[in-house]
């Protein structure tokens, strides 16, 4: 049961991070957070000192197991709020949802505006993906948002509706470097997030561009898979064993 302060905490971490309806108190002391903007709930209980948070659909928490993610302190606890409340904003057709409702009230008779329709459904999906990776690139957290780029893993012209070329999970936010690397497919990336880095790119250049295997992209969901898929094999560019031979030949002299 938590004492009327740590429910006053919990209440402002709530509301501070994208829930601002007001809590509902559960029948084992627990607090039932939600919003208006997502029908998703979090819900949280204290017991011995520890915030143990879980919600009425697993996929808005990272990393959590058996469908709880536990927290030691209010800071922590603030981090987990407004990942979840930024995954329940952005989770797939709500992104195209927006997009449907604005493209009603756009004129498409012209390439022109038809061009004016794409930069609204560009715009919102950056504004997205800024949100579910919480303004930082994914895999070096670069967090200057002016830089960063809105990458789709399998590009806007080869997507067969709305809802994959706005669906959240088919989007990077990336720094500058990474993206081109990305989008050129001389990168990519398995689906538990390990950096693979293709044969076509030399040493040197690796070394040049700063790429390090380091380089990872943490809690990935599974709906990322079917588009790493897509773009592992469709735009990561690979070498023929003659054509890898000539390199390493050409590295060696």
């Amino acid at each position: 049961m938590m004492t009327p302060l740590e429910r006053l905490r919990v209440e402002k971490a709530s509301a501070d991070c994208g829930f601002e309806r007001t809590p509902i108190l559960l029948s084992d002391g627990g607090l039932e957070l939600r919003s208006a903007r997502f029908p998703e709930a979090i819900f949280v209980h204290i017991r011995e000192g520890v915030f143990r948070v879980s919600a009425s659909n697993d996929v808005l928490l990272d990393g959590a197991d058996a469908s709880e993610t536990s927290v030691g302190d209010l800071d922590q606890l603030y981090a987990v709020l407004q990942r979840a409340s930024a995954i329940a904003r952005t989770i797939p057709n709500r992104v195209a949802d927006q997009f449907r409702r604005a493209k009603k009230h756009l004129p498409q008779t012209t390439e022109a505006e038809r061009l004016v329709v794409q930069r609204v459904g560009q715009d919102l999906y950056r504004s997205a993906l800024m949100d579910y990776w919480q303004g930082r690139c994914c895999v070096t957290g670069l967090a200057v948002p002016a830089l960063l780029r809105a990458s789709h893993i399998k590009p806007w012209a080869k997507c067969e509706s709305d809802d994959e070329k706005l669906d959240v999970f088919n989007g990077f936010l990336l720094a500058p470097h990474v993206d081109a690397l990305f989008d050129g497919g001389w990168i990519s990336f398995s689906d538990q997030g390990s950096l693979l880095v293709s044969d076509a790119l030399p040493s040197a250049a690796r070394a040049q561009l700063g790429i390090s295997p380091e380089w990872t992209i943490r809690n990935l969901k599974p709906a990322h898979a079917p588009y790493l898929t897509f773009h592992r094999a469709n735009l990561f560019r690979r070498v023929s064993l003659f054509a890898r031979c000539e390199v390493s030949k050409g590295e060696a002299v």
